[in-house]
């Protein structure tokens, strides 16, 4: 069985994290996982992790490959894992069209070349040797960190949905950062990575609403899913996993504007698949099935739908 891990920042202003870090690690949880979209940035929060509960295992899920130039990724990612010596992972991904290019202006071409690419500088720079290459998708020229993490090997994970990612992640990463998708997919993606090599790592991003009211929930969870699932990478991979027949209407009338109907159309089972929900003892059991089909740790993310206390979420969630 693997970790449960809990997102952070908790849900308290930045300044006032120490009492819920130390709730975090009083309540059995193992790792913390930081993202990056719109709200903080994935470093700062570790910080005040590796700060405030250093029991912790801190990684971030994820880092977009193209938001950062090479060398500012390579010491954000040295500079964490100096701070937090043998507790550090680095996921990183190419994020989506979003967020790389209506967000930070940045142009999103070949992903999968430019997440590879990038791991393979910071797999360099990270050892503290100079980097003078001629990548495919960038180029560094005379580059070395003034200050290299300890001699331990930053463990670089990839987020991955489908299968040549997935190989990426096996084949160049430590394991791959997965998220969206249901215990039983799990089993589809996890031996792709796995095939590339042993022991690999596979940490999910799991949504999770202790509550009971099951009408409440789907109704506001197929916003949050619908936000997701048609940015076209998302779409992308739940067509690959099979998905088609279950969204081709909820796809057809959100294409066309009808946002209001594309909701109605989307099946609640796509959300019970997709986001748990229930009560904590039913929550509890439905992550287990993520974690017997080969996730090794568990990044459960709050997802507060019918005004839940997020903070008696996470006490609720905790593992037993």
């Amino acid at each position: 069985m693997g970790n449960y891990a809990m997102t952070v920042p908790l849900p308290a202003a930045l300044d006032k994290q120490q009492e819920g870090f130390r709730k975090l690690v009083d309540l059995g949880y193992k790792e913390a996982w930081s993202s990056e979209a719109n709200g903080p940035d994935a470093f700062m929060p570790l910080v005040l992790g590796a700060v405030h509960a250093p029991e912790l295992r801190l990684g971030t899920a994820i880092v977009p490959a193209y938001t950062r130039g090479p060398a500012l990724l390579a010491q954000s990612v040295a500079t964490i894992a100096s701070i937090a010596p043998n507790r550090f992972v680095l996921g990183i991904g190419s994020s989506s069209n979003v967020i790389v290019e209506s967000w930070n202006g940045i142009p999103f071409e070949d992903p999968y070349k430019k997440t590879r690419d990038t791991v393979r500088f910071l797999k360099l720079a990270l050892s503290g040797e100079k980097v003078d290459a001629d990548f495919e998708t960038m180029q560094v020229k005379g580059f070395r960190l003034g200050m290299p993490p300890p001699p331990e090997r930053v463990p670089i994970l990839i987020a991955a949905l489908r299968e040549g990612m997935l190989r990426l992640a096996g084949k160049e990463g430590d394991g791959a950062i997965i998220n969206w998708l249901s215990a039983d997919d799990v089993r589809t993606v996890s031996k792709i990575v796995h095939d590339q090599g042993p022991n690999k790592e596979i940490v999910a991003r799991i949504f999770v609403c202790p509550n009971e009211d099951s009408e409440t929930v789907r109704a506001q969870a197929k916003r949050a899913i619908a936000s997701y699932l048609n940015v076209p990478v998302y779409r992308k991979f739940h067509e690959w996993l099979g998905r088609s027949d279950v969204l081709g209407e909820h796809w057809e009338r959100w294409d066309s504007g009808d946002r209001s109907g594309s909701l109605d159309s989307m099946p609640d089972s796509v959300v019970d698949e997709l986001v748990v929900h229930g009560s904590p003892e039913q929550c509890r059991e439905h992550i287990d099935r993520y974690l017997n089909n080969g996730v090794t740790t568990a990044a459960l993310m709050v997802m507060p739908f019918g005004g839940i206390d997020p903070y008696k979420a996470i006490e609720d969630l905790a593992p037993r």
